[in-house]
Parts: C-alpha cells; structure tokens; sequence
C-alpha cells in the first residue's frame, strides 16, 4: 500500500524544483516506491570541500531536498504542507567524485509531525551519511483543524 496522496512523476519532482538551491547542485530525482523517494546528487566542485570530499552541508541539503518532498507527497495538497523542524546528519565515510544517492522512508507519519530516516550513499551502496529530518505538518490559511475545532 502507498503511503503518497498525490500522483507524481520524477520528471514533476525536478520541475517542482527547478530554479533553487537543488538545481544548482544538481539533484536529481531518481525512484520511487510505495514508501520510498530517491534522489541523487553529484560529488563535484558545488558539492565538496576544500579537501576535495563531499560538504557534509551539501549531505544535509541532500537529505532535507528528498525528505521534505516525500513529506509533502503524503499530504493533501489542498489543506496542508510540511516544512522541516529539525535534521541530523551523521558522515560515515567520505565521498570523492561519482554520485551520491539519498533515500528516504518515514519512521513517523502524524497529524502533526512526520520523521523521516534518509540514508545517503555513495554508488557502490556504502553508507556515507544517514540523517533524520523531522517535519512539522501545517494547515493551509482558511483550513479548519476538525480534530481541535470546538
């Protein structure tokens, strides 16, 4: 069973992000499940540091850009969007050059807030960075809270 509200192609996700920070790095959109949402991004000079690695702020943009799309993909588009509250991101190698892929699934999906695990890794599937991002779900302008609405 899917957990997405919405019909999307990845071709509409790269849209969606057309002109903003993801562009410019180069994420990509990549697969999708019934409770997963991959994207990629390249190791590459808008991507590493001075010692030529992978910026562990690059990992966590990687890894916000993927969650909190999936985040918004399983919600009502009409009534409510989710925005990030908090993310942690844990570098377990170094990445130099190639591709690196991140992968979200929801740990938590409530009415108020959603927790995503995203792992990222590099193309020989080693694990680079796994982070957690916590999204707090909002209510569009004009729409009632039935479950708090006196």
């Amino acid at each position: 069973m899917t957990i997405w509200k919405r019909a999307f192609t990845l071709a509409d996700l790269d849209r969606l992000h057309a002109d903003t920070a993801v562009e410019r790095l180069g994420i990509e959109f990549i697969g999708a499940g019934d409770d997963w949402l991959a994207a990629r991004m390249p190791v590459d000079s808008r991507t590493v540091q001075p010692f030529r690695i992978l910026h562990g702020g690059a990992s966590a943009l990687l890894a916000e850009t993927v969650g909190s799309c999936a985040g918004n993909l399983c919600l009502a588009p009409e009534t409510e969007y989710c925005v990030g509250l908090d993310i942690n991101a844990n570098h377990m190698r170094a990445a130099s050059g190639g591709w690196v892929i991140g992968t979200a699934r929801p740990l938590h999906l409530g009415r108020t807030t959603q927790v995503w695990e995203i792992r990222i890794t590099d193309e020989e599937d080693r694990l680079v960075c796994m982070s957690r991002l916590t999204m707090s779900v909002l209510r569009r302008a004009g729409q009632v809270d039935k479950q708090n609405s006196p």
